[in-house]
């Protein structure tokens, strides 16, 4: 999750994540962020420090008093130490002063999620392993297809709430980092469904799809 209210340097960074294959989503404010928290997990969250109505040091003490270890990185723009120690002293894992470098950022990006691991535990016997790419139903491993994985990422990080299908399409890219279209996208449930039983997504009609247990 990317916390950011600079709306261009927000853009260019999703679009910066999601091309080295990642599935950044993206909050402008504190309470967008907040609202996001409550409907799905997160590997990493990346906080701006100075927020229209509060600072991502509150999110970030709030996600630790709560029991949330997710990695966080935050983004400071400026280098004063008091700010630096801020952010350390409430929880966060780094940070990176503005202005930076693209490179130095996804550095420090891939660097905390080795540090936060990757295993996610989805209900019906399915674990997903972000770090390794793979998944397995009842301890005998799936073949899925990048596209397959990014979708079952995504239904399994809401946690039960219903995906929208405007939100796959955004997210999710072909393995030639080009977007999928609506019919596409069609397919590809209907084969991730083959894969791991057809009961566990849900259709909500109009809307989206919903991982059931």
């Amino acid at each position: 999750m990317l916390v950011e209210d600079d709306a261009y340097l927000r853009e260019g960074l999703l679009d910066l994540l999601s091309r080295e294959g990642y599935l950044p989503d993206a909050a402008a404010d504190l309470a967008e962020a907040r609202e996001k928290l409550k409907q799905a997990s997160y590997r990493l969250a990346i906080l701006d420090v100075m927020l229209p109505d509060g600072t991502g040091v509150q999110l970030c003490e709030q996600m630790r008093q709560q029991g949330d270890d997710t990695p966080i990185l935050m983004l400071t723009a400026c280098d004063e130490e008091f700010q630096i120690v801020r952010g350390l002293d409430a929880g966060a894992d780094d940070y990176v002063t503005k202005p930076f470098k693209l490179q130095e950022l996804l550095s420090r990006v891939r660097a905390l999620l080795r540090r936060g691991g990757g295993t996610v535990m989805g209900s019906g016997g399915i674990v997903i392993d972000r770090s390794h790419m793979t998944v397995s139903k009842d301890g005998e491993t799936l073949f899925v297809t990048p596209t397959e994985f990014q979708i079952l990422s995504l239904l399994l990080s809401a946690k039960g709430n219903t995906v929208t299908r405007a939100m796959l399409l955004e997210k999710i890219w072909d393995a030639d980092g080009n977007f999928i279209d609506d019919n596409t996208l069609s397919v590809h449930i209907s084969r991730l469904r083959e894969k791991i039983g057809a009961a566990h997504i849900v259709t909500v009609r109009g809307f989206g799809y919903r991982w059931e247990a």
